[in-house]
């Protein structure tokens, strides 16, 4: 059976082997696509920060990393928002995609974004392993579209966002925001699972469902081998 880039990210079935796995997925991907960016995470870089205190809300948020353990979310503040998510385990095929499409130097260059995140539970939902590989490996364009529908203007937190019932993303779409308290749903159709990640010139909410216009192909690929 052949092995794909989404296997690897996929194959893990609990948050701390995903952690173990997400360097070793994101490494063959950048191989396969020829990238020649080293990964200038520092090793130690998320647990050496000057701890700030950092309340991330949602119902995901007690599977991934606390108090000492890194990636947690006070480690998170000093560092760049495409290094920053290398951390956040659920988000492994997410940070694949803002490297394999060069959106790392846009979110760089942009004074202050939200991004909103889709967990690799809702990647795998969305698309089908070769689909989601051909968008990764081939179709980069299109997928550097999709994640811009995934980035607002302005660092927001939830509350913010919500507040705000309408927002403008880089690709230029607007998302209605509804919700209370800790959470906020996007466009109807995404609920944020961890949000307020505090991140450099950034804020990441961790969501549970796919944004944009790109069609669901994840039942396609079942269909065709039943």
């Amino acid at each position: 059976m052949e092995t794909t880039v989404t296997d690897t990210l996929s194959r893990a079935a609990t948050p701390a082997a995903r952690r173990v796995l997400a360097g070793a997925a994101l490494t063959l991907l950048i191989a396969v696509t020829g990238c020649t960016g080293a990964d200038d995470r520092d090793a130690g870089g998320a647990d050496t920060a000057t701890p700030v205190a950092v309340t991330v809300a949602g119902p995901l948020c007690d599977q991934l990393p606390a108090g000492d353990e890194p990636g947690n979310p006070a480690s998170l503040v000093s560092q760049p928002a495409d290094q920053a998510l290398q951390w956040i385990p659920v988000l492994t095929t997410f940070e694949a995609a803002v490297r394999a499409t060069g959106l790392a130097a846009e979110l760089a260059g942009t004074n202050g974004v939200t991004i909103l995140a889709p967990t690799d539970d809702a990647f795998a939902a969305k698309f089908s392993r070769t689909n989601l590989d051909e968008l990764l490996l081939h179709d980069t364009d299109k997928l550097r579209g999709l994640l811009r529908d995934h980035v607002v203007t302005g660092s927001l937190p939830v509350a913010e966002l919500v507040a705000a019932g309408t927002v403008t993303t880089l690709a230029g779409t607007s998302l209605t925001v509804t919700g209370s308290g800790p959470s906020a749903r996007v466009d109807d159709r995404a609920d944020t699972v961890c949000a307020d990640y505090q991140v450099s010139n950034a804020r990441i909410h961790v969501i549970n469902h796919v944004l944009g216009t790109l069609p669901t192909t994840a039942s396609d690929e079942d269909d065709h081998h039943s």
